[in-house]
């Protein structure tokens, strides 16, 4: 092989183990911390919501928070349907803009969306972010029996969630498992990309600011 070929088979070899090390998530990891504090009016820090309590934050207390750099972040997502697609742009808009890493994981087996969450939460991440109804039932399931995981329900909720289920959602996106009154809780009109941004970035500071296990319901 010429000096040129090896040249040009070391630079292609670097550049790979460059972008593996960047995606790398077995790296030791800090605890992240939210960048930035939130607004009046998100909650009363006099008196904090209670377990399960349903907070309606002050529209834009939530705009000066952010996550860490390289925070990384799985998205859990299931169905075709336009609201989950609406949510998935959401998410994937959000980790452009705030500079987060992101994997995804698809829960394409409806026989089956156990095994996706698991997979979620083998990869190791600071946050899994849930889209799609077809995962509250599995979720309820999974996530009280690991409570070292946090997730995030996004344009949808858990009946009972434990401490480490947060939900983001608003009035026609608060799907709550079958049989949970699907017709008034869920309205496919009210997915909007607005809604969704503001419901991804209200929730996201809700957890990196330490408000878990309630659902934070946007306009």
């Amino acid at each position: 092989m010429s000096l040129r070929s090896l040249l040009v088979t070391a630079l292609a070899a670097a550049l790979l183990c460059g972008c593996a090390a960047a995606d790398d998530w077995s790296e030791p990891h800090g605890k992240p911390a939210a960048v930035g504090e939130l607004g009046a009016g998100f909650i009363d820090p006099d008196a904090p919501p209670a377990p399960e309590a349903t907070i309606t934050p002050r529209p834009g207390s939530w705009e000066q928070v952010h996550p860490p750099k390289g925070y990384r972040v799985v998205l859990l997502s299931t169905g075709e349907d336009a609201s989950t697609k609406t949510l998935e742009s959401a998410v994937t808009r959000w980790a452009e803009d705030e500079d987060v890493s992101l994997k995804t994981v698809d829960a394409t087996d409806r026989r089956d969306h156990i095994a996706p969450i698991v997979a979620a939460m083998k990869l190791g991440p600071d946050l899994i972010i849930a889209a799609g109804n077809g995962l509250i039932d599995p979720l309820a399931l999974v996530s009280a029996n690991h409570l070292d995981r946090q997730f995030l329900v996004l344009g949808a909720e858990i009946a009972e969630p434990t401490f480490n289920v947060t939900a983001a959602n608003w009035p026609g996106a608060a799907f709550r498992g079958e049989g949970l009154g699907m017709r008034d809780s869920y309205d496919p009109a009210t997915f909007t990309p607005e809604r969704a941004a503001n419901a991804l970035r209200a929730g996201v500071a809700a957890v990196l600011t330490g408000t878990t296990g309630v659902v934070v319901r946007v306009a």
